[in-house]
């Protein structure tokens, strides 16, 4: 994962407003173009990397000569048709985030890769953080599947957590590698109850748990002999293809957070050589006449004159989650990093409370200074005191902690160098997530989830 370089903060103005709303079929249209974003997570070895090559390759996505770039011995590796750098095909690990597209008849499907290595979870959280749909992958045979009080590896329940700390709708649970045991259907059993339990007492929601083999293609795309494993139910792809995508907060006031500022000079534009400001529309939407405030600062208002789509073409309405061009009624300071929003439905704080998941080697210690990145906005932010972390083995909360290790998870209390316009997580991604930065060594160190 880069590391992330924080710019000097800039100060500018703000803006006044109107309410919005669009037709139920605009909102509708937008959500039935999205395909699923799901990622395959879980420990290392336990197979994600061969369960994405399986789904592209039984789903006929893969072509004929990428096909044959990844045979071994005159076997298909189908690891490697996502795992792409030197260094991953040569330590036979996952360590960046891989992306594939595949289309069944039913549904579009984009995939995330994500490493199961601890040293790697960053990029799994990054993954996760945009994700409709979680699969973590269950390597039966690194349990003791023969006890019923066997235990989850550490990684598996971390993962867990964290894709349900980052709200990701839908968690799914695949027990791999059951070709591989004496009893799959034993073997199943126990670590399916097992999952159950975790699930329960972590406050998860499991949407299944599908026993399948990623390398023999057992329930992964076409279900198996029928009663395998102990299990009649649908294939992992039939599940996924019945998942909903995550509804975008289309419903909520106007937010917007500013990306790129592009200037037209030509005097026939119909934007009369204004400026258009590009981004992703976070909540509510967009809709020429919605006056609008900018923060950080709110020193000034004005009215959205004209939405535009990735075409630049004018559009009536933009909903959350999709990307938009903004002409304003008039020139105003606005550059990247500052939000767009509807005015007086919003509220700034220079502190809050939050659950980070600490991805630094480097231990968070209170007090200290970081940068944060909210949204396109860089700011100062400190961590006034760690509440209690929690224990992903026991899911006990330890008070009176001192520091937060690398992959620890802890809920804590932030103090911003600014006001900040925030929402809890659980209902925006964009105005509820940061990312805390090491000031001196610009290493990506937490994300965070403000409650």
């Amino acid at each position: 994962m880069r590391q992330a370089t924080p710019p000097t903060p800039n100060n500018t103005p703000e803006h006044a407003a109107a309410p919005a709303s669009a037709s139920a079929a605009t909102v509708a249209a937008a959500a039935a173009a999205d395909a699923l974003h799901f990622i395959t997570c879980g420990s290392v070895d336990d197979g994600k990397s061969t369960l994405i090559g399986r789904l592209l390759i039984d789903s006929r996505a893969v072509l004929q000569d990428h096909l044959a770039g990844v045979q071994r011995a005159g076997q298909t590796d189908l690891a490697l048709l996502t795992d792409g750098l030197s260094a991953e095909r040569e330590q036979g690990i996952t360590i960046d985030v891989a992306y594939r597209y595949f289309a069944t008849e039913a549904r579009k499907f984009i995939i995330g890769d994500a490493p199961g290595h601890e040293q790697y979870t960053r990029n799994m959280v990054t993954a996760a953080s945009s994700a409709d749909a979680a699969v973590v992958l269950v390597d039966a045979t690194k349990t003791n599947w023969r006890d019923a009080a066997l235990q989850l590896l550490p990684q598996t329940r971390r993962h867990t957590l964290l894709a349900h700390l980052l709200r990701v709708p839908a968690i799914v649970f695949a027990v791999n590698k059951l070709d591989a045991v004496d009893d799959p259907a034993l073997a199943f059993r126990h670590i399916s109850a097992t999952l159950q339990t975790f699930a329960q007492n972590a406050g998860v929601t499991a949407h299944a748990i599908v026993p399948i083999s990623a390398l023999k293609g057992y329930n992964v795309v076409q279900t198996a002999a029928p009663n395998w494993a102990g299990y009649s139910g649908p294939s992992l792809l039939q599940v996924l293809e019945q998942l909903p995508n995550t509804p975008h907060a289309t419903d909520g006031a106007f937010g917007f957070a500013v990306q790129w500022v592009e200037k037209f000079s030509s005097s026939s534009d119909t934007r009369q050589g204004r400026r258009i400001f590009w981004g992703r529309v976070a909540t509510g939407i967009a809709r020429p006449g919605l006056g609008v405030q900018i923060a950080p600062g709110g020193a000034g208002s004005a009215v959205i004159a004209q939405t535009l789509d990735h075409t630049r073409q004018p559009q009536n309405a933009i909903c959350a989650g999709h990307s938009a061009g903004i002409v304003l009624d008039r020139e105003v300071d606005v550059s990247r990093g500052l939000w767009l929003l509807q005015p007086g439905a919003f509220e700034a704080r220079r502190e809050a409370s939050a659950i980070v998941a600490w991805l630094d080697e480097e231990a968070l210690l209170p007090g200290r200074p970081y940068w944060a990145l909210h949204g396109h906005h860089w700011l100062k932010a400190r961590v006034k005191r760690i509440v209690h972390q929690l224990d992903v083995n026991t899911l006990e909360r330890i008070a009176d902690v001192a520091s937060l290790p690398m992959n620890g998870i802890a809920r804590v209390e932030l103090a911003f160098q600014e006001p900040v316009v925030t929402l809890p997580y659980s209902q925006s991604r964009t105005f509820g997530a940061m990312i805390l930065v090491d000031a001196a060594t610009n290493q990506t160190s937490g994300a965070v989830m403000l409650r």
